[in-house]
């Protein structure tokens, strides 16, 4: 059998957790279920000059050096960059269409880890978050998704600030029916979210006045709506969601309590198939938890 290359990419990867999944995957690839010739990881962030400085850093880094995992140390493993920004539609067509025409036998990885949390709520803020978190991370599922080649992995970056615990009794029928039934019931369901805080009626509504935690929850439902989409074809690729964790950030303000590396450590498993033999999952901690 020739020896086949593998294709990852990670968004948001420039710093924080996306930088820290682009590690361990390059530090845990050689004894993974997935290894099977070389593998090429597309570290994306909106900015060059982050993206080239965050490839940098990684190509100094003194353990991926002393295990020699990179090609430039005798390692499978290359480092590219290359330009993502979620918020944006073009670009994200213009990655996905970079990658077929690189990649016409598909890839193998997406790891979704672009996002924002923005400080303060009102209307401007939740359109805002919204439009990264919800619409710009379905947005690279949907036109990527295709490109994952059988056995391949989709993996969401959601977080437990999205768990329904937050939610009155009916709202939470109302995640767990849309996440069942299809991805444009998920889609409602933030617009409904959207036009009740321009009406500033949310709190009566039963939704909690915290656009990340329902563009969270968001992504959680349409992760599990396309899973079982994907199921259907039959093609074996796994789509799950899942939390890193509170993790020590410039997102979480330098409050987290895990370091990006173990925050890393769920996404990087499921990715490259050391977990997660099934799909349309929520993680944390290396286990399915409750949504």
């Amino acid at each position: 059998m020739a020896v086949q290359s593998r294709v990852a990419a990670v968004t948001g990867a420039n710093k924080g957790i996306g930088l820290a999944i682009v590690r361990n995957l390059a530090l845990s690839y050689p004894s993974s279920a997935l290894r099977n010739g070389p593998l090429t990881i597309y570290l994306c962030a909106r900015s060059a000059s982050r993206g080239a400085d965050a490839v940098k850093a990684l190509q100094d880094d003194p353990q991926l050096k002393k295990a020699k995992v990179l090609a430039q140390d005798g390692g499978d493993t290359t480092i590219t960059f290359r330009e993502f920004d979620v918020s944006d539609q073009s670009s994200i067509h213009q990655f996905r269409d970079f990658l077929q025409k690189e990649h016409p036998d598909g890839i193998d990885v997406l790891i979704n880890n672009a996002g924002i949390a923005m400080d303060g709520f009102n209307s401007d803020v939740v359109k805002q978050t919204l439009a990264t978190n919800y619409y710009g991370t379905l947005e690279a599922t949907q036109s990527i998704l295709p490109l994952i080649r059988p056995g391949g992995r989709l993996v969401n970056v959601s977080s437990m600030a999205g768990k329904l615990n937050k939610y009155t009794p009916q709202m939470r029928d109302a995640f767990l029916a849309a996440s069942k039934s299809g991805v444009s019931d998920c889609t409602a369901l933030m617009q409904q979210f959207t036009k009740a805080v321009q009406d500033g009626n949310e709190k009566e509504l039963g939704w909690p006045s915290a656009a990340y935690a329902v563009s969270k929850a968001g992504t959680t439902a349409f992760t599990k709506a396309i899973a079982a989409q994907e199921d259907k074809q039959g093609r074996g690729v796994l789509v799950n969601a899942c939390c890193p964790g509170y993790v020590n950030t410039d997102m979480t303000k330098g409050n987290g309590v895990k370091t990006p590396d173990e925050g890393a450590k769920t996404p990087v498993m499921l990715a490259l198939g050391d977990i997660g033999g099934t799909s349309g999952g929520f993680w944390q901690s290396e286990k399915i938890i409750e949504w």
